[in-house]
């Protein structure tokens, strides 16, 4: 239930503004590309709340639309490193004694619509700078190794793909005509809860040997099958406007 109305909310989102950012109501259209670098992290069975302990580096490649000086539409493709591990911070003593943790690499391509609060691309603009927010939706895929308790007997690598809706908030400075520099930071809701390589649906690893089977498992395995995994980004990009074609509404 909550993933569909995920997937409403944003579903609507994205075309009531297709229908409102129509060409003969737009006074400029820019187009523009660029790049950026910054950091990630994640948060699920491991972290549940942002770790700056445990974060990883990761860079974007951007094209963009400009339909006006307030909405603009916003095609990248992401690469970042994550990673986490009960041995750095742990939640609780249950979860240093289980000692999970994993690294990997994930890959996102993403189209948001960006909403700027202030008019600062006009050359007669009063501002320079704007506060903007984005929202859109997403496809991300993770490649990774990991441990799921201390004893785990097949800590080898996995794989993850699934639909994300990135949103978050920002400020851009233009530089000058061309060059626009922004620091953003970035949430992203994903749908599955094996980033972490913990699924709540796996079955129950005891936390203390078994005396009757030495030979048995041990490392409390547990997952909250009711909470996905969130991962983030936090960066800077700057970006080139390399054309412009005005129109005019009467």
């Amino acid at each position: 239930m909550k993933k569909n109305k995920f997937w409403i909310l944003s579903l609507s989102f994205l075309l009531a503004s297709l229908v409102l950012l129509k060409p003969e109501n737009s006074i400029a259209q820019k187009y523009d590309a660029g790049g950026g670098f910054g950091v990630a992290t994640y948060s699920g069975d491991i972290i549940r709340r942002l770790d700056p302990n445990q974060i990883g580096l990761q860079g974007t490649l951007f094209g963009r639309r400009n339909f006006d000086n307030v909405w603009s539409l916003r095609g990248g493709l992401s690469f970042a490193r994550l990673n986490a591990a009960d041995s750095i911070n742990p939640i609780d003593p249950v979860m240093a004694f289980r000692n999970a943790g994993f690294n990997g690499s994930l890959f996102e391509a993403s189209v948001v619509m960006e909403y700027h609060f202030l008019d600062f691309t006009n050359r007669f603009a009063e501002y320079r700078f704007s506060p903007y927010g984005f929202l859109g939706l997403g496809f991300a895929g993770f490649v990774g190794k990991g441990r799921k308790f201390e004893e785990d007997p097949n800590p080898t690598g996995y794989n993850v793909g699934t639909p994300v809706i990135p949103f978050g908030i920002g400020i851009k400075y233009k530089l000058s005509e061309k060059w626009i520099l922004a620091a953003e930071f970035g949430a992203r809701a994903t749908f599955t809860d094996a980033i972490d390589k913990l699924y709540g649906e796996e079955l129950f690893i005891p936390r203390f040997p078994d005396p009757n089977n030495p030979n048995a498992l041990k490392g409390y395995n547990y997952g909250n099958y009711s909470d996905k995994d969130w991962y983030y980004f936090l960066g800077l990009t700057i970006s080139y406007t390399f054309s412009t074609v005005k129109c005019y509404s009467y």
